[in-house]
């Protein structure tokens, strides 16, 4: 089942002489936390909502159609930081907020997202008016690392040692373009080609060519191997907290009411 993005009016709010609202949106797949942090950004003076996401490839599309000037992003949707990466190198000035749970809170972690395109980290659980003023720290400073995390910077201590014949499991490559993302994500969740042409705004024959590129370059012998190999190299993750579960509609966008 696909996940809509969800868009909002937008109601600038001025900053004061040459300022102007910034729009943020969030991609978190937890219903009852997007609405606080939607909640806390039409109270929060120089921002307002543009919209969510609860799924990768709904991300993609907020971004690409509803362009905020800050998106938040759950670091448990984001574990190999391949969606930060897309998300960067499609629109280098977007800020990039990342809200890191305590199973993400790592130096490893810290560093692979920053590496990635991340602006901002600060921890999930922070308090509301910290968060509204990280994401304008963020916009205006390109950097904001929350005092919390800090130690997360320290020089690391020396890791014990490896065990003779145990592999090192490596941080798996994103060998796949925006849009192939996007695509194998919903192949993952079982739709066809045109359900996909539908969500995604493409003609068939486009999805069935972008199916053809990820079969070539993961060297799957079909669609369910695909989603096989993406998963087991961490390409695709397991939806936490059913995130596909938020939307019942397959619609790319679903207009809120005023």
């Amino acid at each position: 089942m696909a996940t809509s993005i969800e868009p909002t009016r937008v109601q600038t709010t001025p900053l004061g002489a040459g300022g102007r609202s910034l729009g943020v949106g969030a991609i978190d797949p937890i219903p009852i936390f997007r609405d606080g942090l939607a909640s806390l950004v039409h109270r929060t003076h120089g921002l307002h909502w543009v919209g969510h996401a609860a799924s990768h490839h709904a991300a993609l599309q907020l971004c690409e159609q509803l362009k905020p000037d800050v998106v938040v992003l759950d670091s448990a949707l984001d574990p190999n930081c391949h969606l930060t990466r897309l998300i960067s190198t499609g629109d280098p000035s977007m800020v990039i907020v990342t809200l890191i749970r305590d199973t993400n809170r790592s130096p490893q972690y810290l560093s692979a997202a920053i590496a990635a395109g991340v602006h901002a980290a600060v921890p999930r659980a922070i308090d509301p008016r910290r968060l509204g003023e990280a994401i304008r720290r963020a916009h205006t400073d390109r950097r904001y690392l929350d005092p919390a995390l800090a130690a997360l910077t320290a020089r690391p201590k020396r890791q014990p040692a490896q065990i003779p014949g145990q592999p090192v499991a490596p941080r798996a490559p994103m060998p796949l373009s925006r849009r192939e993302y996007q695509v194998l994500q919903l192949v993952a969740e079982g739709l066809e080609n045109s359900g996909i042409a539908k969500i995604l705004f493409l003609s068939v024959e486009t999805v069935r060519t972008h199916v053809k590129s990820i079969l070539r370059k993961l060297s799957a012998r079909d669609r369910t191997h695909a989603v096989t190999i993406a998963f087991r190299g961490g390409i695709l993750i397991a939806s936490p907290d059913g995130a596909h579960q938020c939307t019942p509609e397959p619609r790319a966008v679903t207009q809120l009411p005023h």
